[in-house]
């Protein structure tokens, strides 16, 4: 897949190539402990946010670009992150995942920006299966994942190093076939299923 740019819109939220003027925006929720509670990563230093925002940045002109790490805007503000990235081209595998800042949670942009990962990784990035993980503890990424028809396949022990300790996630994974054959499950479906796992969306954060 190769363009300059990543412009994807959904209902409410659109998806696009990060640039150098984003900084501020991310920090505002990248330096939130609560954002950032069940992340490998933070709560970032401002240092730590211009890194990621210059590698982000850097991304469109790679040749061959395998990663897409994008900022999500809602009413015209930068309020999250997301990212697809290709985890083997010859099985055509890859990884999704996302972080949204406090202020807009609750509000299902999370699952939105979810399902515009989902037909990225399918459609132009060619894909059959893509994974995400989370924290155990993180109901709303698990709500998030499930709606977007993300199927549950193990916990992963001790499979994260995160500030010296290892902790657990859950696997989930969507495919290529999954998406002809099955419409994701609607909010009773999913309250019948696992209703200890539920919890109004909130953020699931980049793996």
């Amino acid at each position: 897949m190769a363009q300059d740019t990543v412009l994807l819109r959904g209902p409410r939220v659109t998806l696009r190539d990060f640039t150098p003027d984003d900084v501020d925006a991310v920090h505002a929720f990248a330096s939130d402990p609560l954002v950032t509670q069940w992340s490998t990563w933070g709560p970032n230093t401002l240092a730590d946010t211009r890194a990621f925002i210059a590698d982000a940045a850097d991304e469109p002109g790679r040749p061959g670009r395998t990663r897409f790490t994008l900022a999500v805007r809602f009413q015209e503000r930068v309020v999250g992150t997301a990212a697809v990235w290709t985890t083997s081209a010859s099985d055509r595998n890859g990884e999704l995942g996302y972080t949204l800042a406090r202020e807009v949670w609750g509000l299902g942009l999370a699952t939105e920006t979810a399902a515009l990962l989902r037909e990225l990784a399918f459609g132009p990035m060619g894909l059959v299966r893509v994974e995400a993980t989370c924290h155990p503890d993180n109901t709303g990424s698990v709500r998030v994942l499930e709606k977007n028809g993300f199927v549950f396949e193990g916990r992963l022990r001790e499979h994260r190093l995160v500030h010296g300790q290892r902790r657990d996630s859950l696997l989930f994974a969507a495919l290529l076939s999954d998406r002809a054959l099955n419409q994701p499950p609607s909010d009773q479906e999913l309250s019948d299923r696992a209703p200890d796992k539920l919890a109004p969306d909130s953020p699931a954060s980049l793996p």
